[in-house]
């Protein structure tokens, strides 16, 4: 008994080489539902959408019949409005650049580059965190840390510090040391080449780490000891809520 395409099974492939595409698209973006035509996912030909369509890969299919994509679906309305007329979105800009990488829709990339919200981030921040040695490295370091001193505890801090120039690092050492011997862990930042601040480069660490799911605060550090300066301008405490 033959098989009508509303019963496909699940996760059926259609060999697109030997399979020709009707020219009106049925699609299941990660669960979403989308109807569109086939010259519509084909109009920038090199893409990795209009590849996905030339017929010469295989295509998974949902019990309905519609080509599945395993991508998210709320987004994809996005890179349809895009391609049907050309329209730059205005909302959910990461979303949808994230997006229009995986699909590898060129026009639309650069686009989305210039708009202030990619353009902010992939330009001038991540410029200037490049010039903050292992900024990376440290951010994961922070978080071990913290995670380790997480025992039978709700909170957990972790001691940066923060130096923008060579003379702020020298100027650190002595309470560095300090620290050191009182087997307290500091993860320290800088110094760097570039434009912004101490305060600029905090913004980034709690950004980051809050983008990786942590509940943070930061406030100064002063030493007990005494230093001959203010070790709250280069000190700080961020603290770790885990319930």
């Amino acid at each position: 008994m033959s098989i009508s395409s509303e019963h496909k099974p699940l996760g059926k492939q259609v060999p697109g080489s030997l399979h020709v595409l009707p020219p009106i698209v049925e699609l299941n973006v990660g669960g979403e539902m989308y109807t569109t035509l086939l010259s519509t996912l084909k109009k920038h030909p090199g893409s990795k959408l209009a590849e996905m369509f030339t017929g010469q890969h295989k295509l998974r299919t949902d019990s309905k019949g519609r080509i599945f994509i395993d991508r998210p679906g709320t987004y994809f309305k996005y890179i349809l409005e895009y391609l049907r007329s050309n329209q730059v979105p205005t909302q959910c800009i990461q979303d949808v650049y994230k997006e229009a990488l995986f699909y590898d829709i060129e026009p639309l990339i650069k686009q989305l580059e210039d708009s202030p919200q990619i353009f902010g981030e992939r330009v001038a921040r991540k410029q200037f965190l490049a010039r903050v040695p292992n900024y990376s490295e440290n951010i994961e370091l922070m978080i071990r840390i913290a995670r380790a001193e997480a025992v039978a505890s709700r909170h957990s801090s972790v001691i940066i510090c923060i130096v923008r120039t060579e003379e702020d690092a020298a100027r650190c050492q002595d309470a560095l040391n300090s620290l050191d011997m009182d087997k307290k862990s500091v993860v320290k930042f800088g110094p760097w080449k570039a434009a912004p601040s101490i305060d600029d480069l905090l913004d980034c660490i709690q950004m980051d780490v809050k983008d990786k799911g942590y509940k943070i605060s930061l406030k100064a550090h002063a030493a007990e000891k005494g230093f001959r300066f203010k070790t709250q301008d280069f000190f700080y405490i961020m603290q770790f809520t885990w319930w």
